[in-house]
């Protein structure tokens, strides 16, 4: 039965006889917690009793490390003004740390069925999109990976960008099973390599769980740099063997052991859900006011600062923690050392254009 929970920290946190679910739905009506088992049947539904200050909450006694779970949002149908509540859309938990399953392109996925003219007509999706849309997973906070000891000052740094996939994918040293893996940027004769070439830290690019773009998709190919994140804080499954989590942390380990320094770098700057014409995956469903940012004078779309469809608004204070507790994460439990900002002044546009004194920026310098 579920019963109230506690609104401190966001996500579903693993306690001694249960777990605690919350989620930041500011706009929202009531939130449904789905529950699914390892072969995605459907177990149970249950509403979250609580809310403070749009936060949702509840505690599900019994509930364990491995639950699979996601979201459905009631609240207002509204497009032309910002309003995207579908409960037939399964919605990732911003929070989570894991995710099972994958994306799949399928109508079910898009939160509207659009008749001709202007969107203020957009009539609700009704189908369910679970079967399409990757599972959100109890995490069981495992060993940290721990930062570097050894800081490398700037002037001293010798910077080597590259891509997971990209550049263990030939490797000759690498096993079929490594290439393109966490696995295998670890291994000894990469890290070997990159030192030989005098490097001091490693840059890599996104590792946020991604998703393939759909004329990509339609094309046979895929989205090699990962600059369409739709969550910050699980690594994607496509760089994992068996669990990408664990993976991570131990490539972080093996490159420290290496002398060197993680550097990630990161895209907050907009997320794969791309334009109001898009999927509806977690923030857009779960309140599209408070995570996008929209047009005054048209709040039913976008403002498009990042060129790819939407703009995470950071002017808001939920996202700004949202923003600041991955980076956390990602430095405290996964050992990276420091942070590449993909488009980083858009994060500290104010009004008129950027700003220094953003309080993005600001929390981040503290």
């Amino acid at each position: 039965m579920m019963q109230e929970g506690s609104p401190g920290r966001l996500g579903a946190w693993l306690e001694d006889d249960g777990v605690n679910f919350a989620l930041y739905a500011g706009a929202a009506e009531a939130v449904e917690l789905c529950l699914y088992d390892a072969d995605r049947r459907e177990l149970a539904r249950h509403f979250l009793p609580g809310q403070d200050d749009g936060v949702w909450h509840g505690f599900l006694p019994g509930c364990a490390a491995g639950q699979r779970y996601g979201y459905r949002v009631h609240g207002p149908w509204a497009p032309a003004r910002g309003l995207r509540h579908n409960p037939a859309k399964l919605l990732i938990d911003p929070y989570t740390r894991r995710l099972d399953g994958e994306f799949s392109w399928n109508p079910a996925v898009y939160d509207f069925i659009q008749p001709p003219g202007h969107h203020a007509a957009w009539q609700k999706n009704e189908v369910d999109s679970a079967p399409f849309v990757p599972l959100s997973t109890v995490n069981r906070p495992g060993k940290t990976a721990g930062s570097s000891s050894a800081w490398v000052p700037w002037a001293e740094m010798i910077l080597y960008e590259t891509n997971v996939r990209g550049f263990t994918m030939r490797h000759p040293a690498l096993t079929e099973g490594e290439r393109g893996r966490f696995t295998g940027m670890k291994n000894g004769r990469v890290l070997e390599y990159l030192k030989a070439l005098g490097v001091t830290s490693i840059e890599l690019m996104p590792v946020h769980a991604m998703i393939d773009e759909a004329f990509l998709v339609e094309k046979g190919l895929r989205n090699l740099w990962g600059y369409n994140s739709v969550q910050f804080f699980t690594p994607d499954s496509r760089f994992g063997v068996q669990d990408p989590v664990t993976e991570f942390r131990e490539m972080v380990a093996a490159i420290h052991d290496a002398g060197l320094e993680v550097i990630l770098d990161v895209v907050y700057n907009h997320t794969g859900e791309g334009g109001e014409q898009g999927p509806t995956l977690s923030f857009r469903g779960i309140d599209s006011q408070a995570y996008y940012s929209h047009e005054p004078d048209e709040p039913g779309r976008y403002i498009n600062d990042s060129g790819c469809g939407n703009t995470v608004n950071a002017n808001h204070p939920r996202v700004q923690d949202l923003v600041l507790d991955s980076l956390v994460y990602w430095h405290r439990d996964m050992g990276v050392d420091g942070f590449r900002f993909d488009l980083a002044t858009v994060l500290g546009r104010m009004g008129q254009g950027f700003s220094r004194k953003h309080p993005l920026l600001t929390r981040m310098s503290v």
